[in-house]
């Protein structure tokens, strides 16, 4: 049976770079989608899938760091080689602190940059979708957008589904109020803490006390599910 290539996206205004980067990861075997820019970059990020990002970080417009600042806010967890002229340690640690799982200063070689790309695929592990959200005997289905007590179903609002369906697939990780307004009908942080304070009233044993709907000072929320 044949393997599916991983998809690689190579973001890099350089034109040069990002052809001869493109070619040799192709000659390679994988599967390669080029993007001439943040921008660019952002619109196939919400059209495709892919395995791992190289990203440059000098880029007009949109830069490399705020792509992927962009990205871990959203709950893009792709893992991403910072590819930058850019050889200083301040820009390194920038980089390795929002969230980058390597940095590869240019001029590069080819070669180094596929075994990085290889090394970082092969620490990747496929992990089923979580489908399912328990909370104190409460049972959110992800797909389904159904909270259930028992065998009765709880009624939420389409804000209150869609605010914890975001935090269901976020589990255990803080999410943005920022991330939960856009990406929901929310639209501004005030609603969305109105809407979280009303889904507390319908999941937690003690709304005042909550440990599932949890508030993350300075960032927004997080969704812990029972242990």
């Amino acid at each position: 049976m044949n393997r599916i290539p991983n998809h690689i996206l190579v973001v890099d205004d350089d034109d040069r770079i990002r052809d001869l980067t493109r070619r040799y990861l192709s000659n390679l075997g994988y599967h390669v989608t080029a993007a001439n820019g943040g921008v660019q970059a952002q619109n196939l990020l919400q059209q495709l899938e892919f395995d791992l990002i190289v990203l440059d970080v000098m880029m007009p417009e949109v830069n490399g760091f705020q792509l992927l600042s962009l990205m871990r806010e959203k709950g893009q967890f792709t893992p991403v080689i910072l590819l930058t002229a850019r050889g200083e340690s301040a820009d390194r640690i920038e980089g390795l602190k929002l969230g980058a799982d390597d940095y590869i200063p240019k001029p590069f070689e080819p070669e180094e940059l596929a075994l990085r790309i290889a090394a970082i695929l092969r620490r990747v592990v496929v992990e089923e979708p979580v489908e399912e959200i328990e909370m104190s005997g409460m049972i959110f289905n992800i797909a389904r957008e159904e909270l259930k007590d028992g065998d009765k179903l709880v009624r939420l609002t389409d804000g209150e589904t869609q605010l914890l369906k975001l935090l269901a697939k976020n589990a255990g990780e803080p999410v943005s109020r920022e991330s939960l307004a856009s990406g929901t009908s929310a639209g501004v942080d005030r609603s969305v803490d109105v809407q979280i304070t009303r889904l507390r009233r319908k999941i937690e044993p003690d709304p005042k006390e909550p440990i599932h709907i949890q508030t993350v000072r300075g960032i927004g929320y997080r969704l812990m599910p029972d242990a």
